[in-house]
């Protein structure tokens, strides 16, 4: 009796640590999966469903799978923060998140605590990363620094002459974008011609249009997201204004054209080499197609920072969070459908800059 007793006991333990062994590692995204900005919560959900599904295929990561958690923080900071601490609890090891600027970087101190990997595709506020609580702290987009470098020196080369207009919705994000491309506008000898703040979410722009009208506004930039953009282009057209509007990333997604329509022809915009364009990422592309998903705007950076993550971990040969970490910085290249790419010592990527869009019949490419 006491002989099979120690066999069971030994049994239940093997199958315990069996257990423990193949248990599945917890990775999550969070963003806006509700609300205005939820185009952008679906790209990166769509993303980080087919590495995961992809990752898995071929034996997930270390030989175990990887599970999925997906939060929904509205582009809230507070609801950001709270999302956080809920993923946290659920021993996440990476956090592919957020997607607002002003959500990422509170919520970055709630991953950093908890010794959880965050890599952000697309929050490119530079205090991301600048004022980061840890190392772990790390994105594959690029900055509204140099996002606002190419924009204010292609506004000053070309619209020399144009009299330009900059506003933003006070975000994060969007007043930082429209700091940085005025401070570069700016450099070049240039003085535009009106400053205005307008109120993210609402839906009559009418007032701001006027004065922009008054101000014989040739061109109009503007710092904050596709919802309201869409709305103020729609509305100059309304009030027989020509302007062309000009802005920044949060423009890649097609609900903008669902918004303009035919107003939205010719609107430019600056973005990151377009990964759907990359002979690296093909495969992957093809597969999003086959599923009737395009993988447009911050689909495939979503994809990348998995796909980063888990080389690293791979290379670490562990999911322990200061090993990865260390991998991170020391054991790129990672081969990515962004391309290769390394990180700095500031947990910023390492790759080609920004370039200038133009809008034409419903979908956005490179301006010729």
């Amino acid at each position: 009796m006491k002989g099979l007793l120690k066999a069971g006991v030994a049994l239940s333990f093997g199958m315990a640590l069996s257990g423990v062994a193949h248990a599945d590692i917890a990775i999550a995204t969070a963003g806006p999966m509700t609300g205005q900005y939820a185009a952008f919560g679906k790209q990166m959900k769509d993303g980080i469903e087919q590495v995961v599904a992809d990752l898995n295929a071929k034996g997930g990561v270390l030989g175990q799978k990887l599970s999925l958690e997906v939060g929904d923080d509205a582009c809230d900071p507070k609801q950001a923060v709270a999302v956080a601490n809920q993923l946290a609890a659920k021993k996440i090891a990476l956090i592919a998140g957020h997607f607002c600027s002003g959500s990422s970087i509170p919520a970055s101190a709630v991953y950093s605590e908890s010794n959880i990997i965050q890599i952000s595709p697309a929050s490119t506020n530079p205090k991301f990363t600048d004022e980061r609580p840890g190392k772990g702290t790390l994105r594959v987009c690029g900055r509204d620094d140099q996002q606002g470098a190419i924009a204010g020196a292609f506004l000053a080369e070309k619209f020399a002459d144009k009299k330009i207009a900059i506003i933003d919705d006070k975000s994060p994000y969007g007043k930082g974008l429209a700091d940085e491309t005025r401070k570069n506008y700016q450099a070049a000898g240039k003085k535009e011609v009106l400053d205005d703040e307008y109120n993210a979410g609402e839906k009559d722009y009418s007032a701001l249009v006027s004065k922009l009208k008054d101000a014989q506004v040739d061109v109009l930039y503007v710092g904050g997201y596709h919802t309201e953009a869409g709305l103020i282009v729609r509305q100059m057209r309304d009030q027989g204004m020509k302007t062309i509007l000009v802005s920044g990333d949060a423009l890649v997604t097609d609900e903008y054209w669902q918004i303009t329509g035919d107003a939205g022809e010719g609107t430019l915009m600056t973005f990151s080499p377009d990964p759907r364009k990359n002979p690296e990422a093909a495969d992957v592309v093809k597969a999003f197609k086959d599923k009737g998903i395009d993988p447009e705007g911050y689909v495939l950076y979503t994809y990348a920072a998995v796909q980063a993550w888990a080389q690293a971990a791979t290379a670490a040969g562990s999911t322990d969070y200061d090993k990865v970490v260390d991998a991170l910085y020391t054991k790129g290249p990672f081969k990515t459908v962004l391309g290769d790419l390394t990180f700095d010592d500031k947990g910023d990527v390492k790759l080609p800059g920004y370039k200038v869009y133009v809008w034409h019949a419903g979908k956005y490419d490179y301006l010729e």
